[in-house]
């Protein structure tokens, strides 16, 4: 029923087919969504930030409440991904230790086994995980510390080869190579701050669960000797920092073995996603993985680069589905920043303007028929601090209709394509006022529906708003048949 919905209200946006199929701009902001925030007027970060762009994605195309697995699930950035992708995670999920290893570069084999790490803080004596992320800020060393652990050693099994390569801010890829592995186990990672560092044991009966068991924790104790005599870790706590002093083997799973994107949806597909656990989740499924200069997965990515780099490939020709993932505003959630992430929403808004020049400045010139597609993965309430089970707006919207609610195409070609400012920091409680009072104004002269569009009645990118979108409120696995519609694909 969802999807005939879709397929219905998808041809309504238009009385005449496509004269060829479109392509795709998909655009996901990581933790988007948020839950309402007394300081901010009882207004989410994405409501209260002013976002231009994507709302008028949202009056122009078609709007929908999102859950990215099912509802009630706070689901993890790599099965919401799968599902969101077309694929089933109950079916096709195993362990997200591959996407991480994957995404860093580290080859994976079948039979291997791989975890996605966290360089964390333990208390020796206690054994206590005092912080599961040692520091957001580790560039510089983690790099270092991951050459000390690449390639070790373990007494007990000598036929097994360890890889470790460094990933984004505290996370790692750590890779086993070996007869006799099953990615059955649990892992070191007690979930949260000031809690056991945890035994990993097998979650099933079989004998390569649970020999892999005993290979993990040998090789958690082997990590440990290693980081606690670094010299990296000795001069972070002589400046009076948290040493990595272990790391948390998170997630193991092995490489999936899935029909490609391709081959499920006959769509050529690439992505700018600089994050490696979704950077090797695209690589499993052969989506192009594309490089863009400047981009980190964190708060100092380049988000010009990211709207240059995808609209390049998606207007060459050699691609009908271009993947863009934002990491930065997942991160002010779970920092627990509201100010910071309504900055950084504004800082995405500004990206998917220049994304919407560039598109439209081809599709002028003739290359091509263009759509955008913004919407989440999960929701990161700051209040909260960790994924929530919120469902997330979803909207899409064909590029000619989104320019002409910007002002027309004088107003688009206007937008500069110059480097975006990073926020800057202030004073969190004048911050909070300011924001909900400019937001309060712009709800006043914006409603949040309005009796003319060109899709639905939604005329704001928000949680609340996209609700009476015609789209309903749908999962995951229905998103790739309804923009496969929407681009004009399988059009009767």
């Amino acid at each position: 029923m969802v999807l005939e919905r879709m397929e219905g209200n998808c041809r309504a946006l238009s009385s005449q087919k496509l004269v060829e199929t479109g392509r795709i701009a998909f655009v996901l902001i990581d933790g988007l969504a948020d839950v309402h925030i007394p300081a901010l007027a009882n207004l989410t970060p994405l409501e209260a930030a002013d976002t231009s762009a994507m709302d008028a994605i949202a009056a122009a195309g078609l709007n929908g409440l999102l859950d990215p697995v099912e509802p009630g699930l706070a689901c993890g950035s790599d099965t919401a991904h799968l599902s969101i992708f077309g694929y089933d995670p109950r079916l096709y999920y195993r362990g997200r230790g591959a996407f991480e290893s994957m995404g860093a570069g580290i080859d994976m084999a079948p039979g291997d086994i791989a975890f996605k790490c966290n360089f964390a803080t333990l208390d020796i004596t206690s054994g206590t995980v005092i912080k599961r992320r040692a520091d957001r800020h580790f560039e510089d060393v983690g790099p270092i510390l991951c050459a000390a652990l690449d390639g070790v050693s373990l007494p007990s099994f000598p036929e097994l080869v360890v890889k470790a390569k460094y990933a984004t801010e505290h996370r790692c890829g750590i890779v086993i190579s070996g007869p006799g592995l099953s990615d059955e186990v649990s892992g070191t990672d007690p979930l949260k701050d000031n809690l056991p560092l945890q035994v990993s044991r097998p979650v099933s009966a079989t004998a390569q669960a649970q020999h892999t068991a005993a290979v993990v924790n040998e090789l958690s104790g082997v990590l440990q000797a290693v980081l606690q005599d670094h010299q990296v870790n000795k001069q972070r706590i002589a400046h009076g920092s948290s040493p990595a002093n272990v790391v948390l083997l998170r997630g193991c799973g092995s490489r999936i073995a899935v029909p490609t994107f391709l081959e499920r949806h006959g769509m050529r597909a690439c992505m700018v996603a600089p994050t490696k656990i979704i950077a090797g989740l695209g690589m499993s499924l052969g989506i192009d993985r594309l490089d863009a200069p400047g981009t980190t997965g964190d708060y100092r990515t380049q988000f010009h680069a990211k709207a240059e780099t995808l609209s390049e490939a998606l207007t060459s020709g050699q691609y009908d589905f271009g993947f863009l993932h934002i990491k930065a505003v997942d991160d002010t959630g779970h920092d627990q920043q509201p100010v910071l992430k309504v900055q950084y929403l504004e800082c995405v808004d500004v990206m998917i303007k220049q994304l919407v020049r560039r598109l439209h400045q081809a599709e002028a010139g003739g290359q091509g028929h263009y759509c955008v597609c913004v919407t989440g993965d999960h929701s990161t309430p700051v209040l909260f601090g960790d994924h929530s089970h919120e469902p997330v707006p979803f909207t899409v919207a064909h590029v000619r209709h989104v320019v002409e609610q910007l002002g027309g195409a004088s107003c688009v070609m206007n937008t500069p394509l110059t480097h975006i400012p990073h926020p800057s920091p202030s004073d969190p409680s004048v911050a909070l006022h300011a924001l909900a009072q400019a937001a309060l104004r712009r709800r006043k002269m914006n409603p949040l529906f309005k009796t003319q569009s060109t899709g639905d009645a939604v005329n704001s990118f928000g949680e609340a708003a996209a609700a009476a979108g015609f789209l309903g409120r749908f999962p995951g696995i229905a998103i790739m048949p309804l923009v496969q519609q929407f681009i004009g694909m399988n059009l009767c």
